[in-house]
């Protein structure tokens, strides 16, 4: 029989445990010279380390322990999250291996004049990360384009690096189909459209903020002439019909199984490839997600050995001591993610971590799920695009070919700063509650896990 869960302060070690082992072993190999360091060590084997930790520290029968864990594993939201990662990989390999990615690109190359090209970035960037739902691709994409455009131009390269940063960051927080959407809505148990209409009211003034001052001062001081090449508008067809069939509310499983579809039928129609070479494409968009297929697994499975001893009750009692109101608890969300983020440099592993922590916050102190499945996410987003060791970064500034640090780009990176602004004005400020306030949450059927 499972006993009640009391607030123990060593049962929340093992998620202590997990996250310094990933931060100090990336450290070290960040400090020997390795730029990825903190991708060389895999997080799920961070994760195991804290399970190992977590059946030592946390009393209990051992059967019984087991028990839990392997119910956190197979927990039904954790399912449902890994079933949708499987299907978002798989579609975004389909897509981009018939050329959807490229297509996309230069869509945005003949659409936009060579004198706001830094705009330009910005926007393909935004497209393609919304559009995806990955900002390390998005980055991959249109790195050598960006620079491309920064070695023919007048416009400074860590100025360009940096709003394709943040383009690639502003996708990464609002597409439906991203690993930190999924994460946070189904540990949050809402929609992805409410949470994308929630996220909208913070994301686009942060957006406009970001327009704005590319076009007062990234603009080339001299004529910049750049090659078009065309492109086949069909294959950027599937990304449209992703995007707009998510937002208009159609199950995330229908919508991504379409878009899969519809992708395979252009690429073959079109000879990208072959219908057994498509269903390849679909196993390969599978295993580049079991990692973090894996990871949620783990974690889930960890989280309940946690909560089971009552680490999660010890960190809400925690936070509960400086949170007084909605207000300061919604605070108190975004400082858990971003520290987290700090300490994991992966935002989509953040979010699954304070998931839970941040679900029993909400439901104490009457936080919108909705809101804070965005608020997790924004300041997720915010943390990730601009650390010095995560991934987009990192793999931004390595398209400069050492003509640039990571240091150089951060006074750059103005959509997360506007975003940061944005939603901590949201907070104190109560503008951007228009959509769950016409829609108010049902707190009584929401079922806390």
């Amino acid at each position: 029989m499972i006993k009640k869960s009391k607030g123990n302060f060593i049962s929340l070690l093992p998620f202590l445990i997990f996250i310094f082992s990933y931060l100090g072993i990336g450290l070290f190999f960040v400090m020997n010279g390795k730029n990825d360091g903190f991708y060389m060590f895999k997080s799920p084997i961070a994760v195991i380390i804290g399970i190992i930790f977590a059946f030592i520290l946390i009393g209990g029968d051992y059967y019984e322990k087991i028990s839990i864990f392997l119910k956190g594993c197979g927990d039904e939201n954790i399912i449902l999250m890994c079933m949708i990662y499987l299907l978002a990989g798989a579609f975004s390999n389909v897509s981009s291996k018939m050329g959807g990615v490229e297509a996309t690109v230069n869509l945005g190359i003949n659409l936009i004049p060579a004198s706001l090209i830094s705009l330009g970035v910005f926007l393909i960037a935004c497209f393609i990360s919304l559009s995806t739902g990955t900002s390390v691709g998005t980055i991959v994409a249109l790195g050598p384009i960006a620079v491309g455009f920064a070695e023919k131009s007048s416009i400074s390269l860590a100025l360009i690096i940096g709003t394709l940063i943040s383009g690639a960051m502003f996708g990464d927080n609002l597409s439906v189909i991203s690993d930190t959407t999924i994460a946070a809505t189904r540990t949050q148990g809402v929609n992805m459209r409410d949470k994308f209409k929630t996220n909208l009211a913070i994301s686009l003034p942060a957006m406009a903020v970001t327009v704005v001052l590319l076009l007062i001062f990234a603009r080339p001081d001299k004529n910049l002439i750049i090659e078009k090449e065309a492109f086949n508008f069909i294959k950027v067809l599937p990304y449209i019909f992703v995007l707009i069939t998510a937002i208009s509310g159609v199950n995330v499983f229908i919508v991504l199984t379409c878009g899969i579809i519809f992708s395979g039928i252009i690429g073959i129609i079109c000879g990208d490839f072959s219908l057994l070479t498509f269903t390849n494409h679909i196993y390969d968009g599978f295993t580049s997600m079991f990692e973090i297929f894996l990871l949620s697994m783990l974690t889930g499975g960890l989280a309940s050995l946690v909560k089971y001893g009552g680490g999660l009750d010890y960190l809400i009692s925690k936070v509960k001591s400086f949170i007084k109101s909605s207000k300061s608890a919604e605070f108190g969300i975004g400082l858990i993610t971003l520290l987290t983020d700090a300490a994991t440099a992966n935002n989509t592993v953040a979010i699954i971590i304070v998931g839970p922590v941040v679900r029993q916050i909400s439901e104490k102190y009457r936080v919108d799920p909705r809101r804070s499945a965005s608020l997790m996410d924004i300041f997720s987003a915010v943390m990730q695009g601009f650390i010095p060791y995560g991934a987009q970064v990192l793999m931004a500034v390595s398209y400069a070919g050492g003509k640039i640090n990571v240091f150089s780009i951060m006074p750059y990176l103005w959509y997360q700063f506007a975003l940061l602004f944005f939603a901590i004005l949201s907070i104190f400020i109560p503008y951007a509650n228009s959509y769950i306030n016409n829609y108010p949450w049902d707190f009584e059927k929401w079922d806390i896990q």
